[in-house]
């Protein structure tokens, strides 16, 4: 898996492409928990590029997202993949999540 990142004013993107399998979960949670810190939990992530993930990539999401849970913030999700729309609805995950139709709507969220 490859991530992008970049900054969109105060918002950085962070984009995963590829499939999310057990050998990418640490990097791209080491990514997320960098993101985190760096950005006082500005930040997104375009799912749209993702297009396959597994337990390892779900169980990830779900620790970040709890971490954010902590300190009052909500992982954002933008232009989920389909795949990862079944993915979260078949798991009963999708509240965990702020769902956004696209990058710009999520970096806005944040106005």
């Amino acid at each position: 898996m490859k991530i992008h990142e970049e900054r969109k004013g105060a918002v950085t993107v962070i984009k995963p492409e590829g499939s999310f399998a057990a050998g990418d979960a640490g990097q791209f949670k080491t990514r997320l928990v960098a993101a985190l810190t760096g950005s006082m939990g500005r930040f997104v992530v375009d799912a749209s590029e993702i297009a396959f993930i597994d337990g390892e990539g779900l169980e990830v999401l779900v620790e970040v997202a709890d971490d954010m849970g902590r300190i009052g913030r909500t992982l954002k999700l933008c232009a989920p993949s389909q795949t990862l729309c079944q993915v979260l609805a078949l798991t009963g995950l999708n509240g965990l999540f702020e769902h956004h139709n696209d990058v710009n709507a999520g970096v806005r969220s944040f106005l």
